[in-house]
Order: structure tokens, then C-alpha cells, then sequence
């Protein structure tokens, strides 16, 4: 993942992107670099500090069914081991696995937003919608 498509996901993190958005882009890539890119927001979904009673409110915001095999698959915990189940599904379950993890995300990252908003040092933590500030922050590091 470079760092524009994580800027990306963090501006979904703060609603200012939609889920489509990243959709086209997922949906731009083969499939290792899909493999990569769901690998890489797992990561930022770990980093995000994710509960495990996140995951029914992720399945229910991503519209998906409890019964598709992501949701399964994820409704065992937030564990690494669990993600790595979920990333590891055949192509034509990514779309879905998307989705759901993003929502995960969303709702995790949300959480540490409120908390570590505009502490310095964290750009993933400062308002992201004004991208004059966004590319001083992304021009020192």
C-alpha cells in the first residue's frame, strides 16, 4: 500500500471519502496486489485497536449477510489469525472482505480519532479535509 492509498483509507476513516471510492481502486488491482492491499489495511485495522464486539456493527454497516464467509470467517474475533483467514479467501470473496474490513476499520479508528485527534506526531490522526495542512504534514515524513 503507498501512502496515498492509506491517506485514502484514513479519509474514509473520517467519512471524508466513500467506500466506493476505494471499491474502484480495490477493484484496479490483480490479484496479489489485492492480497497486499487487504493485508495492509489489516495493519492499519490492528493498529486501529479493533474490539471484538466492533465486528456485528462492521457487518451490519457493510450490508453484507452474516452467512457470507468474511462475515463468518471475521465473526470468530478480530484476532491477526482471523484477518489473515479472511485476506486469505479465493478472488471472487475479496470484494466482500473488503467492505467488511473497511467497516471494521472505520468503526475502530473512529474510536482512536475521538482520542488522538491532532496529537502531533500522528498525521493518520489530523483532520484530513484540509489538504493544504495534509501536504505539509505528508511533506515531513
Amino acid at each position: 500500500m503507498n501512502l496515498d492509498e492509506e491517506i485514502l483509507i484514513n479519509k474514509y476513516g473520517q467519512d471524508l471519502v466513500s467506500a466506493d471510492v476505494l471499491m474502484r481502486l480495490f477493484n484496479s488491482f490483480d490479484f496479489s496486489c489485492k492480497k497486499v492491499f487487504l493485508t495492509d489495511l489489516s495493519y492499519l485495522i490492528i493498529q486501529s485497536k479493533p474490539k471484538d464486539q466492533d465486528i456485528v456493527l462492521a457487518i451490519k454497516r457493510s450490508k453484507l449477510k452474516p452467512t457470507f464467509t468474511p462475515c463468518v470467517l471475521l465473526s470468530k474475533g478480530v484476532a491477526n489469525h482471523n484477518l489473515k483467514k479472511v485476506i486469505g479467501l479465493r478472488e471472487d470473496e475479496l470484494s466482500k472482505a473488503l467492505l467488511l474490513l473497511l467497516e471494521l476499520f472505520k468503526i475502530a479508528y473512529s474510536r482512536r480519532y475521538q482520542i488522538e485527534k491532532n496529537l502531533s506526531g500522528k498525521w493518520w490522526y489530523q483532520d484530513l479535509s484540509d489538504e493544504e495542512k495534509l501536504r505539509e504534514m505528508i511533506s515531513k515524513i
